[in-house]
C-alpha cells in the first residue's frame, strides 16, 4: 500500500487524449514532481464522446474508452509500484440521459415505467402527467407529430425512445401517446424527475434507497475490495436526498482508511458539519482564503467607484427568480408534498418558499450544525413580509413532519444557490471578478492576514487532511489568471482610468458587460500583445458562455443575436486596435506583479494544512478561464522538459514544496500551524508561519507598493536553529532582513537542517 495521502494530483481523463495508459506514461514526471497520489475525474461508463465523465450513463462499468478495468489496473499497479496511489472522483447524485438508449436504467424505466426494475432508481414525479414521465426534450411540444416509428423505436432527428412492447401500432404520435413517458417542449419548464440543477440530461438517483445504492456502487466497491484505489471524491453530495446518510453508508464500503473529500461549497460564516465520516471538503474554501490574502484592501473604494455600489437585494432577487422560473418544476413538486402533508392548498406558498430560500445563504441548512439557519431565515422573511406569514407557518409544519419536504427544499435550495449566485451574479459583478469564484465572497473584497490564520488554524486542527485547491474543473478562472486580475486592486486608479479612456476608444454595445470582460481579458493578454487565434477563439467562447450566464440581455434561453453580434464585434476591436496596445503595456508593467502572487498563493497553498491538490498543468504558468477551456489537454511533454531544466519558477516551486511535504510526512500530516508575523514598517506585506517544528513559510504580497518602498527594516525572527531555503540553498537564523531572505524570489521555503 502507498503511504497516507500527502498530495494529488489531478487528471481530466478524456477518450481522446488522457487514457488509463496515458497516466501510465505520466506517472515518472508526477513521481519526480513529489506527487503522492493521481486524482482522476470520473472513470465510469459515460455519454459517447465525454470530455468531463460527469454524465455517468452505466454507473456499474468503468468506461472503455479509458481503457476499461484492465487499464484501471494496470494505472494502479504502476503507481503502486511507485509507492504512489489512486483517487477517484465519483458521482452519486445523478446519471446522463441526454442518449436514452446509452443508458440501460434510463431505457428500461422508459420502456417499462413503473413496472420497470429501475422505478425506484429515479427520483420520478409519478403525479405530474397521470403516471408517464415528463421529459421536456422538445423544441416545442408540437414537435411530437414529426416522430416515426423504427420497428421497437421512436425517433426524432438523433433522439431514440423506447417502444413499449405491443404498443407500436400506428403514426409516431399515434405511439406516443401509449407510452410511458410524454415528450413535451423543454420551454413549459415542466420536468417530470429531479435532475442536477436544471439540466435536464442529467436525471437524480435516489441513492437514499439502499438497493440504489448498492446497485451504483458495486464497482466501487471493487476497487476496495481489490486495492485498487485509496480514497473518492464525491461530487455533489448536497444534491442527495439524505447527505449524511450516503457518507455513512459509503464510509462502510469504503472502509475506515480511505480518503474521502466531499465537494462541499461553504459559505464563508458556515462550518464543515464535524459529524460528516470524511476527511473534509474539495477546497473550495481554502482557494478563496489563499486567494484572498494578495487582494490588497486599499483598492476596495476605487473599484467600487468604477463598476458601481454592489446591489445589497441582487443575491435576494436572483435566488427568487431562480426558484420560481428556472427551477419551477421542483419548486411545484415542492409544494404539493407540502399539500399532502397539511391537507391545505395555499396559493401563497410558492411565493413564501422563493421569498424563504432567498435568506439562507448556504447550500442546504439541515445539517446538525447549521440548525439555526432555518429559523433565522423564517424569521426575516416572515419580518420582510408579513402576508406571508400564513403560509411560511404551513411550510414550518410541513418541515417538522416530513421528510420528502425537508430534503425536496434543501435540494431545491442548493439548485438555488448554484443558479442565481455562482451562475449569474458572478457574472455580473464586475468589481474584482478574480473574487467571483466557487465558493467565494466577493463582498467581503479579499483575506485579511488575521482571517486567514484563524481560518487555516481551524483547519489544521479539524480537519488536517482537508483538500486544498486553486484551480479545478470548475474555476471559472484559473489560479493565474485570478492572481493577475487581483493586482488590480493594488492599481485600481490606474485600472479606472484605462478602462474610462478604453471605453472611449472602443465604445462597448454595454458598459457592465464591458467592465466584467476587460478584467477577464487583462487576465489572459499576452505579454507579448501576441493574439493568437486560438486565444482569440477562446474569448469568443467565453464571452458567449459569460454574457449568457450574466442574462442581462440575452441568455441560453432566450439568447438575442443582435446583442451577441455587437458584444462579439466590440470584442475583435478591443483585440485589433488602440485597446490592444495599452492592454498590453499594462499587462507588461504588472505581470511581474502578478506572477509573484502566483508563486506566493502557490506556495501557500501547498504547505498550509490540508492535503493539496495540483490541478493540471498549474504546476506552471497557465491562462485557463471557465469550463470547457480549463479542461484543454495539458503537454506533459513540455512540462517534463521544463522541470528538468528547472527554469520555470512556479513548477521549480511545486516540485520543491511537493518533495518537501514527501520528505517530512509527519509535519505536514499532524504539525501544528503557527503564524511567524514580521516586525517592520512593511510588515503587512509578509504572510508567514511555521509547520511543526521543521518548515518555515514566507511570501510577500501587495508588492507594487513593495517596489517602491521596498522592505526597509522589516524583519522575520526565525524559530531557534539553522534553516536551509529549499529553493536558493542559502541559510538562515536568528532575525533575518526580509529584503536578504526575499533578495532572489518573492517566497522562501525554509527547512530547519541543524538537527
Amino acid at each position: 500500500m502507498p503511504s497516507q495521502v500527502l498530495s494529488t494530483y489531478r487528471l481530466q481523463m478524456r477518450g481522446d487524449c488522457c487514457t488509463f495508459d496515458d497516466a501510465v506514461n505520466l506517472l515518472d514526471y508526477l513521481d519526480e514532481l513529489g506527487v503522492s497520489h493521481l486524482y482522476l475525474s470520473p472513470i465510469l461508463t459515460a455519454s459517447h464522446g465525454s470530455t468531463h465523465g460527469y454524465d455517468v450513463t452505466d454507473p456499474t462499468t468503468v468506461s472503455a474508452a479509458l481503457g476499461g478495468p484492465d487499464g484501471l489496473r494496470r494505472l494502479s499497479q504502476a503507481a503502486r509500484s511507485r509507492g504512489m496511489g489512486l483517487i477517484v472522483d465519483i458521482v452519486p447524485n445523478h446519471v446522463g440521459v441526454a442518449q436514452p438508449e446509452q443508458n440501460r436504467w434510463w431505457w428500461d424505466l422508459l420502456t417499462h415505467g413503473r413496472a420497470s426494475a429501475y422505478a425506484d432508481y429515479f427520483d420520478i414525479d409519478w403525479d405530474l402527467d397521470g403516471g408517464r414521465i415528463v421529459l421536456p426534450v422538445l423544441g416545442s411540444d408540437d414537435d411530437v407529430a414529426d416522430l416515426a416509428v423504427d420497428g421497437e423505436l421512436l425517433r426524432l432527428g438523433d433522439l431514440v425512445f423506447p417502444v413499449a412492447p405491443g404498443t407500436g401500432g400506428g403514426t409516431g404520435a399515434q405511439v406516443h401517446d401509449r407510452q410511458h413517458y410524454r415528450l413535451t417542449g423543454w420551454r413549459n419548464g415542466i420536468c417530470g424527475y429531479r435532475r442536477f440543477f436544471s439540466i435536464t440530461s442529467l436525471a437524480a438517483l435516489r441513492q437514499e434507497d439502499r438497493a440504489v445504492f448498492d446497485a451504483s456502487h458495486a464497482e466501487i466497491k471493487r476497487w476496495f475490495d481489490e486495492g485498487l484505489v485509496d480514497g473518492l471524491r464525491i461530487d455533489h453530495p448536497d444534491g442527495l436526498s439524505d447527505p449524511a446518510g450516503y457518507l455513512r453508508w459509503l464510509r462502510e464500503l469504503t472502509g475506515p482508511g480511505a480518503w474521502i473529500v466531499v465537494e462541499k461549497i461553504l459559505a464563508a460564516d458556515e462550518s464543515l458539519d464535524a459529524s460528516l465520516p470524511v476527511d473534509g471538503t474539495t477546497g473550495y474554501d481554502a482557494l478563496r482564503e489563499i486567494g484572498g490574502l494578495f487582494v490588497a484592501p486599499s483598492g476596495k473604494v476605487r473599484l467600487t467607484a468604477v463598476s458601481g455600489p454592489p446591489d445589497p437585494d441582487a443575491e435576494r432577487t436572483l435566488k427568487t427568480a431562480a426558484v420560481t422560473h428556472t427551477l419551477a418544476s421542483e419548486l411545484s413538486r415542492l409544494c404539493r408534498a407540502v399539500t399532502a402533508v397539511t391537507g391545505q392548498h395555499d396559493e401563497q406558498l410558492p411565493t413564501a418558499v422563493a421569498a424563504l430560500i432567498s435568506r439562507i445563504g448556504v447550500y442546504r441548512s439541515d445539517y446538525p450544525a447549521l440548525a439555526t439557519i432555518l429559523p433565522v431565515a423564517f424569521q426575516e422573511t416572515a419580518c420582510a413580509a408579513p402576508e406571508l406569514t400564513d403560509a411560511l407557518s404551513a411550510f414550518s409544519v410541513a418541515l417538522s413532519t416530513s421528510a420528502e419536504v425537508v430534503s425536496r427544499f434543501n435540494q431545491l435550495c442548493g439548485a438555488a444557490t448554484a443558479k442565481a449566485v455562482e451562475d449569474c451574479l458572478f457574472y455580473r459583478d464586475a468589481r474584482l471578478v478574480s473574487l467571483n469564484e466557487v465558493g467565494g465572497a466577493p463582498e467581503l473584497f479579499g483575506v485579511s492576514a488575521a482571517e486567514f490564520h484563524q481560518r487555516t488554524t481551524t483547519r489544521g486542527r479539524a480537519w488536517p487532511a482537508a483538500m486544498t485547491t486553486l484551480s479545478t474543473h470548475d474555476t471559472k478562472r484559473g489560479e493565474d489568471v485570478r492572481a493577475r486580475i487581483g493586482v488590480l486592486s493594488q492599481v485600481p486608479v490606474t485600472w479606472a482610468d484605462s478602462v474610462e479612456r478604453w471605453a472611449t476608444l472602443t465604445t462597448p454595445p454595454d458598459r457592465e458587460t464591458a467592465l466584467f470582460l476587460w478584467q477577464n481579458i487583462f487576465g489572459v493578454w499576452p505579454v507579448d500583445g501576441n493574439v493568437t487565434d486560438e486565444l482569440r477563439v477562446r474569448l469568443h467562447s467565453y464571452t458567449e458562455k459569460a454574457i449568457r450566464e450574466a442574462a442581462t440581455r440575452t441568455s441560453w434561453h432566450d439568447p438575442s443575436v443582435e446583442f451577441e453580434d455587437e458584444v462579439h464585434g466590440w470584442l475583435d476591436r478591443v483585440l485589433d486596435e488602440p485597446v490592444a496596445a495599452e492592454l498590453t503595456a499594462l499587462v507588461s508593467r504588472l505581470d511581474a506583479h502578478a506572477r509573484n502572487d502566483s508563486l506566493g498563493q502557490k506556495l501557500i497553498q501547498l504547505t498550509a494544512p490540508g492535503v493539496p491538490d495540483v490541478y493540471q498543468g498549474t504546476e506552471s504558468t497557465e491562462d485557463s478561464l471557465v469550463d470547457p477551456d480549463n479542461r484543454r489537454p495539458v503537454d506533459h511533454a513540455a512540462l517534463h522538459d521544463a522541470l528538468a531544466r528547472g527554469d520555470d519558477d512556479k513548477l521549480r516551486v511545486t516540485k520543491a514544496a511537493l518533495t518537501l511535504r514527501r520528505a517530512r510526512p509527519d509535519t505536514f500530516l499532524s504539525g501544528d500551524y503557527t503564524p511567524l508575523p514580521a516586525t517592520g514598517s512593511t510588515a503587512a506585506h509578509l504572510v508567514s508561519f511555521l509547520r511543526g517544528e521543521d518548515v518555515v513559510v514566507a511570501a510577500c504580497r501587495w508588492t507594487v507598493e513593495l517596489a517602491e518602498t521596498g522592505w526597509a527594516d522589516t524583519v522575520l525572527a526565525l524559530p531557534d536553529g539553522q534553516w536551509t531555503d529549499r529553493l536558493s540553498g542559502r541559510r538562515w537564523a536568528g532575525a533575518v532582513p526580509v529584503a536578504g531572505l526575499l533578495a532572489d524570489s518573492p517566497v522562501a521555503l525554509l527547512e530547519r537542517t541543524d538537527d
